[in-house]
């Protein structure tokens, strides 16, 4: 007898399967590969140890040892960017090698990035920065012995050991958001940027007080200026050295997980190639080295020769100081609001301002030609957009990778946007050669490009993620 159709049962449909998210897979596979099993959450850390009474003191105090040195190391290394030009240019007699300071200076913050990392992980952040800051230091005190003998090698050398502080002062943004809430990271870190304005505003503009100096001690011109480069970053050594107790990133480390229960950071397993395969396995990693990297890039290609363009165009050493000041405004002074953006709005609605920046400053490049306004507006677009580039995207970095390569992996993205920045300041030279200052200009409207198709591809993939 057949079923009655009150008892007959109906078949539900089949639901429609899930869109497969493609990148997630490729994601975990590509993380399973290098040793961790999925994409870790962006604050990885154990939720609250940051609020602890003894945490937040010590938070307190790092941050303002940190603002200290920041001033120091800033008013030392301001002197490279004009100072440090004309050096070279004058013991090299090549305006092609003109860049030649700049590619030394990032060169050597590219090469000393990765180890000084490592060494942060080791013995910590005291240790680290002390050194930096010493091999700065020494930096400096080679590039006087260059001008008094017109050395090439001890200017390469000298600046190269130089961009030590360089290093320094990139590192110290990071050690500044150790022990930060995650929430106020970009808030924390963008404060130590900005406290440098005060010595990066006033080392541009040493070229007075420098030439003083040298009439003083019977030195060259020029030399004077890394005399009191020297001083700083040794007193940021002297001052870190002994009081940056206790060690934030030793407090850091006894909070977060390590593989096998440590309590350890892993040594072995954090190598150049390990560090860049999570990083680009992970999306927002990749994209935020991306930014980083090429709003570096941006900065350097163009401000690089701005002072050999400024020097052509008749304009005096002071007038180029108060250039490179303005520059540095740009690029220091706005630095908290653009924490504080990031914090409330996300880092890419910042990165993408940042990149309209620089396409408004590659267009006032253009347009320059001789005169100092155009050339002095762009600057200071220049700085801002470094600002609105490297600030969110340090803290988004720094954010989307395991706690047991965090430190790692803030050396390799210094480490690359210093590397590209030197390569991009070797070619300025020629290419200013050869189609003058607005040629730089459309190099920085490529770069942005490239940064501005990667935040759309960004967002639509985060967009058709699956819930």
């Amino acid at each position: 007898m057949p079923p009655s159709p009150e008892n007959r049962q109906t078949a539900a449909p089949t639901p429609p399967a899930p869109p497969v998210d493609t990148e997630s897979l490729a994601t975990g596979a590509a993380l399973s590969a290098t040793g961790i099993d999925a994409p870790p959450d962006p604050d990885a850390d154990p939720p609250g140890w940051q609020l602890d009474p003894a945490v937040v003191a010590v938070q307190r105090r790092t941050v303002r040892l940190l603002m200290l040195t920041q001033t120091f190391g800033s008013f030392g290394m301001g002197a490279s960017a004009s100072v440090g030009v004309l050096l070279v240019e004058d013991i090299v007699a090549d305006e092609a090698l003109a860049g030649l300071a700049r590619t030394c200076l990032t060169l050597g913050a590219a090469a000393l990035a990765i180890p000084l990392a490592a060494l942060a992980v080791r013995r910590g952040r005291r240790i680290s920065l002390g050194l930096a800051w010493v091999i700065g230091a020494v930096g400096a005190a080679l590039l006087i012995l260059a001008a008094l003998t017109d050395s090439v090698a001890l200017v390469v050398i000298g600046m190269a050991l130089f961009g030590s502080g360089t290093a320094a002062g990139l590192q110290a943004r990071f050690c500044a958001a150790d022990l930060a809430v995650p929430a106020r990271r970009g808030q924390t870190l963008s404060l130590v940027v900005w406290i440098g304005t005060l010595g990066s505003v006033v080392g541009p503009n040493l070229g007075i007080p420098g030439a003083w100096v040298s009439s003083i001690l019977g030195l060259p011109e020029l030399a004077g200026t890394f005399v009191i480069a020297a001083t700083m970053l040794g007193l940021a050594a002297l001052v870190t050295l002994v009081f940056l107790r206790p060690d934030p990133l030793r407090i850091a480390q006894s909070h977060v997980h390590h593989p096998a229960g440590t309590g350890q950071p892993s040594h072995t397993r954090s190598s150049l190639r390990h560090t860049l395969s999570v990083i680009w396995a992970l999306p927002t990693a990749r994209f935020a080295l991306i930014a980083v990297v090429l709003s570096h890039t941006s900065m350097v290609s163009l401000m690089t020769m701005t002072p050999v363009h400024m020097d052509h165009s008749g304009s005096t050493i002071t007038l180029v100081g108060l250039t490179i000041s303005i520059h540095v405004i740009g690029m220091f002074a706005f630095a908290p609001l653009v924490g504080r953006a990031s914090d409330r709005w996300g880092p890419v609605p910042v990165i993408v301002a940042g990149q309209i920046m620089f396409v408004l400053a590659a267009g006032a490049a253009i347009a320059a030609g001789p005169h100092w306004s155009p050339t002095a507006l762009s600057l200071f677009l220049l700085g801002t957009g470094w600002s609105c580039g490297t600030v969110p995207g340090s803290v988004m970095l720094s954010s989307s990778v395991p706690s047991e390569i965090r430190t790692h992996t803030q050396g390799v993205v210094d480490a690359s946007m210093n590397g590209v920045a030197a390569l991009a300041a070797l070619v300025a030279g020629p290419t200013y050669a050869l189609v003058g200052f607005a040629g730089l200009g459309v190099m920085v409207l490529a770069l942005a490009a490239v940064v501005l198709l990667a935040a759309v591809r960004f967002t639509a993939g985060r967009r058709s993620a699956p819930a």
